[in-house]
């Protein structure tokens, strides 16, 4: 087949069932054409043919025959469009990025053609880009920095960019796991479960079969990995696949959440070594509790419990109108990053093993492949340079890693699985669904009397669900009873997500305050800033309360017509967590400072920190300092979740930076004072090792997986969010949000405020569309696709504005904590919160689909 790829005639082989995808992949090494759905919804593969952008992953090769092909590579970095995305930081952990970048440069040079450098407006570019999916949510970037090329703003060179990755991933130079193809690389598949309970009584598919069942070979949920197989090609493997014969005894299964507490219903984990086998959705240690069948709980985390009982049940004898009482739900959220699960393995001739993994915790996937395998650590290499997402969802070692490494061991070749989206969306991890039963008491001053909070997550086969235990920590300390209780049913795990248990305890506790300001007439504002005595969050209930957005708004319930708009506000509270033990190291090599880790980076920026703290510190430009992290063997660095990431290794990178500056002038004893980069080029191999400092006050405890250390204070977020309801049709429409964030110094600012932006984008997913839908007979997840499985898309975007407050955490060094989580908390509850003020109905489900709305207002 001839064709023209990049401006240069290509003459290929190509199977007539081939997709355009796997000849520009696998064939011709463009990857940065990027596979995600498969289904043409997302626009990751996008490339232009003869001009005009087609998605790749629904294109036959055969259409390209007398073709020219454009990729993002072939775009060589020099278009203004690509300049615009790294200026205005439009991305994050850059999966997403070359398909944006295609159809954007496609785009502006239209628009320029036809209307010169006038700016288009937010709708145009929407439309635009309508067919592109960022799960990091970069989308107001995205806009800012679609706009500025259109205007001609980046037709010449720009200054560096914010993020130092930021070309690599704009030109598709960023390799990911997925985009890594070795000489003799076999594809491996994951042979899944058919059933949502049963004993697999034997497998049959030959000597090349790994086995992946638990020691009592029992699957608990449909798409539990049962075995796996590799072959030269994906569609080899799958074939394999099919021909593996799995002798099920099926087992009795409970998949419906209402009949998992029946006496008479299976239970899940049968005995005490299957419940502490039990996978964990929450990222810190799981409290215990008891067991009653497959109900787990109440874990109880109670401020003067009875007494806070005792006043409810007498408010409620006399039908007192300040006790607020409500129930809210809330469906599952799959984390669904663009890269998906993904493990590349081989073994050396040394008998090493070497892993190139899609993953949050390098460091910790190296540690336990060791254990695993039985290997010392020194002999198990783990790498994660590039990383397409993860959202709490890749924190461990999972089973495409395992079994990669088994087939790898097996075939004495290097093996790579990487999920499929129907895989990813289905045993990928989700936040667990919630319901939750609220009761709220105000005394006669309106001062808070009494809470009680019982929330039942429902996390398939996972435990430790951690709600109502949140509420603790917020809105003083009148008396509370909390409750926490799991749900087990034989459905897939649910694993962390993004401040786990916060944006359902948000949902819940949020409205409910809003209900009682409204009943005690008063603004929802003025009650938070009466009862929350937490300096840092007063501060954004002040500056939001002078917001023209908050005091130009809508009586609640004031408007009719067919498009009334609503303006809620909603809390929240976090925890500060880092890494205490956390690691950099300095080495001076030709010349330039290389600084070493084993953290990654997923699109939250820790490159960008790094280099930023060291060039800051030693006064060096930007060239002269090379990050060079994501691998296991570096010294240790922190995993990516729990906010904790920049917290760490910012004061990390400061204590290396003095220590290289002392280093470097020592040497420089009775030569007089000389510039740090005159230094440098006669320092070769000069190396140090910097450490995270204790923090002033110290910190108050461990608190679970991969080295994570709670700290001492509290961050906080406030939200005041505008919605437009379509009365007719049920829709909800974002149109402005005000984001108030109180986590101390900001290091980074460009990349916080799109960290905070992106976040603000997850938790209107989570509000609006996001609901992973299971069969109710067979366990099947339904949802196993980006068309039934909807994430925000660029339209879906409001105008966003992010205001930070930088006081109140000087006990720490570096003067600042993460923002990851606490951002995108009470966005759900502002939003339902907005739409109660538009409409005068409280929406109590999440999502607020359309059909929900409507059955509210007719109700």
């Amino acid at each position: 087949m001839d064709l023209t790829v990049n401006g240069t005639a290509r003459q290929v082989q190509s199977p007539p069932d081939d997709g355009a995808i796997r000849l520009l992949r696998e064939t011709l090494g463009l990857t940065g054409t990027k596979l995600v759905c498969g289904a043409g919804v997302c626009g990751a593969c996008t490339v232009l043919v003869d001009g005009v952008p087609k998605v790749a992953c629904l294109t036959p090769a055969a259409a390209l025959e007398g073709k020219s092909v454009t990729t993002v590579e072939g775009l060589e970095g020099n278009h203004p469009v690509q300049r615009a995305f790294a200026a205005h930081d439009a991305l994050q952990c850059g999966y997403c990025t070359p398909g944006f970048v295609v159809e954007a440069s496609c785009f502006v040079d239209r628009w320029r053609a036809e209307h010169g450098d006038a700016p288009p407006s937010r709708d145009e570019i929407a439309a635009a880009l309508a067919g592109h999916l960022c799960r990091c949510g970069a989308y107001e970037n995205v806009y800012a920095a679609v706009t500025a090329a259109c205007t001609g703003a980046h037709d010449q060179e720009d200054a560096p960019p914010p993020r130092v990755e930021a070309m690599q991933k704009i030109t598709g130079g960023a390799l990911y796991t997925t985009d890594l193809h070795p000489d003799g690389l076999l594809e491996g598949v994951l042979v899944r479960s058919r059933h949502a309970h049963a004993r697999v009584r034997s497998l049959t598919g030959g000597d090349r079969v790994v086995d992946l069942l638990p020691e009592d070979r029992t699957v608990r949920y449909v798409g539990q990995p049962i075995a796996a197989v590799a072959a030269e090609t994906l569609g080899a493997a799958r074939a394999a696949a099919e021909q593996v014969l799995v002798d099920y005894e099926v087992l009795p299964a409970v998949v419906e959440l209402r009949r998992a507490g029946a006496p008479e219903s299976p239970v899940v984990h049968v005995t005490r070594k299957d419940r502490q086998r039990a996978p964990h959705s929450s990222e810190g240690s799981v409290t215990r509790a008891p067991w009653n069948g497959n109900v787990r709980g109440p874990a109880q985390l109670n401020w003067r419990g009875g007494r806070a009982v005792k006043r409810i049940l007498q408010a409620r004898a006399v039908g007192d109108r300040r006790l607020v009482e409500a129930a809210f739900t809330a469906e599952p959220q799959v984390h669904t990053p663009l890269e998906p699960h993904a493990c590349l393995a081989s073994w050396d001739g040394d008998g090493d093993l070497h892993l190139w993994v899609s993953t949050q915790a390098v460091g910790a996937v190296a540690e336990q492949a060791a254990e695993r395998f039985g290997l010392p650590p020194e002999r198990v290499h783990a790498s994660a340079v590039h990383v397409g997402g993860g959202f709490g969802s890749k924190l461990g070692m999972t089973s495409e890693v395992v079994a990669a490494a088994e087939l790898a061991r097996l075939h004495s070749a290097p093996v790579r699985i990487v999920l499929s989206r129907a895989e990813e969306l289905t045993d990928g991890g989700h936040r667990p669904g919630t319901h939750a039963r609220i009761a709220m008491l105000t005394d006669e001053r309106g001062e808070l009397s009494a809470l009680a909070l019982d929330v039942r997550g429902d996390g398939g086969v996972s435990i430790g669900s951690s709600v109502a235990s949140l509420a603790k920590f917020i809105y003083g300390h009148a008396p509370r009873r909390l409750r926490d209780y799991d749900i087990v049913t034989h459905r897939p795990p649910a694993a962390p997500f993004r401040g786990p248990g916060g944006p359902p305890l948000a949902w819940a506790l949020e409205q409910t305050v809003d209900e009682t300001a409204h009943r005690l007439g008063e603004d929802p504002i003025a009650l938070r800033l009466r009862w929350d005595g937490n300096a840092k969050r007063r501060a954004l209930y002040e500056a939001a309360a002078e917001l023209p957005l908050w005091t130009g708004r809508p009586a609640v319930g004031s408007q009719t017509g067919r498009f009334r708009r609503g303006v809620g506000v909603a809390a929240a509270n976090w925890m500060y967590f880092l890494d205490k033990g956390t690691r950099v190291e300095l080495t001076v090599e030709e010349g330039v400072v290389v600084a070493r880790t084993a953290t990654q980076d997923m699109g939250q920026g820790s490159r960008s920190v790094i280099a930023d703290v060291i060039a800051t510190e030693l006064d060096l430009p930007p060239h002269l300092v090379r990050v060079d992290i994501g691998h296991g063997a570096s010294v240790h660095g922190p995993t990516s979740g729990g906010s904790r990431t920049t917290a760490s290794i910012g004061p990390a990178a400061l204590d290396a930076a003095e220590r290289l500056r002392s280093a470097l002038t020592a040497r420089t004893t009775g030569r007089g004072s000389r510039e740090i980069q005159e230094l440098l080029a006669e320092a070769e191999g000069v190396r140090v090792v910097g450490r995270r400092p204790r923090d002033r006050r110290g910190y108050v405890t461990p608190v679970g997986l991969n080295h994570l250390t709670l700290g001492r204070g509290f961050t906080g977020a406030v939200h005041v969010t505008e919605v437009e309801v379509d009365t007719r049709l049920g829709r909800t429409r974002v149109t402005r949000v005000w984001g108030g964030i109180a986590v101390g110094r900001i290091q980074a600012r460009s990349l916080a405020v799109s960290q905070c932006q992106g976040a603000i984008v997850q938790g209107i997913g989570y509000a609006l569309y996001e609901e992973r839908i299971t069969d109710p007979s067979t366990g099947v997840v339904l949802t196993d696709n980006l068309e039934d499985y909807r994430i925000p898309g660029i339209g879906d975007t409001p105008e966003i504005e992010i205001h930070f407050h930088e006081e109140g955490f000087d006990h720490v060094i570096g003067g600042g904590v993460g923002l990851g989580e606490v951002s995108t908390l009470p966005v759900a509850a502002s939003i339902g919160n907005a739409v109660h003020a538009a409409t005068g109905w409280r929406p109590p489900h999440l999502p607020i689909r359309p059909d929900r709305l409507l059955e509210g207002l007719r109700a």
